[in-house]
């Protein structure tokens, strides 16, 4: 039963259902394990990923460089080095949380701003849609370690009357300035999904135009971009690290400090560590969130 042109579909095991109905098309399971039929699949799955990064593994560790004096293992994954440098970098690493947290705040307010600017109607806009526009370009186009030079060095040295010199604020400053170029096109392809007729409906309810993009295209909007801008800020704490060709004594160069003092890359991998533990859960939880706006289309979509 159902509406004609549209399909139902029930989950297999229901009773009175054909086990053999076919799965909805945007279902996951059928892509990434290869079938519907649950222990089967999920033990095939494990089986083959051990296999694969066991034999990895093994292709590594049989490597001649691998275990000879002076090779990648003592290099790279000594384990007294890395229980000497792991602390130390994880205290110098928290100055990276402060940089790339407080650069988030002031992305989101400033990536905002300049998404509503582009998407102002009307030709008495237009110098700002295109001073909006050239900074999105402007910034997107130049590398980001290019800006952090370009401000942590060259601002201070105009020694301007109340302007911060400190080499940590600029890098804020210039994180921000390149991620709200990126961000705020994330904010502009949200807005443009909203459907027109959203907006139609609010300024026939009375609302004015600015109090219909306030109340009801932004709300819809930010809610559609939540997972790319997660992705995005992900990015911007990984970029964090760039502050220390300011010579900012932060995570990454503290990792370099003790390289060279032991003469070993293993803090380095200790920096990695870190990074991974911080950022792997934090890529779940994103994949998470377009799983759930996925089947919450899919159950729309469906009867």
């Amino acid at each position: 039963m159902g509406i004609p042109g549209r399909e139902v579909y029930f989950p297999k095991g229901t009773p009175g259902i054909d086990p053999r109905t076919p799965m909805p098309p945007g279902d996951r399971r059928s892509r990434i394990l290869g079938g519907g039929d649950g222990g089967r699949s999920v033990a095939v799955a494990i089986v083959s990923t051990l296999v694969f990064f066991g034999l990895v593994a093994l292709l590594i560790v049989r490597s001649p460089g691998w275990d000879a004096p002076g090779g990648v293992k003592d290099q790279f994954f000594n384990a007294e080095v890395f229980r000497e440098s792991f602390p130390l970098v994880l205290e110098r690493f928290w100055l990276d949380v402060i940089i790339f947290m407080t650069a988030e705040a002031l992305v989101l307010v400033l990536a905002l701003f300049i998404a509503v600017l582009r998407s102002l109607s009307g030709p008495v806009f237009a110098p700002l849609r295109i001073l909006a526009a050239a900074y999105t370009d402007l910034f997107r186009a130049v590398p980001t370690i290019l800006v952090i030079y370009l401000l942590g060095f060259g601002m201070p040295a105009l020694e301007l009357q109340g302007v911060p010199n400190s080499e940590i604020f600029w890098a804020i400053v210039a994180l921000t300035l390149v991620y709200s170029a990126y961000v705020a096109e994330v904010y502009r392809a949200g807005i443009q999904s909203v459907h027109p007729s959203q907006v139609a409906s609010a300024r026939s309810l009375g609302l004015r135009r600015g109090q219909a993009m306030r109340y009801v295209v932004l709300p819809q909007a930010v809610r559609r971009v939540i997972p790319p801008l997660l992705n995005d800020f992900i990015g911007l704490q990984k970029d964090a690290a760039l502050v220390a060709v300011l010579g900012v004594r932060e995570g990454l160069r503290e990792a370099q400090i003790l390289q060279a003092s032991f003469f070993n890359f293993t803090p380095l991998v200790a920096l990695a560590v870190i990074y991974i533990i911080i950022t792997v859960p934090e890529a779940r939880f994103v994949d998470w969130l377009v799983a759930r706006d996925q089947r919450r289309r899919q159950a729309g979509g469906l009867v």
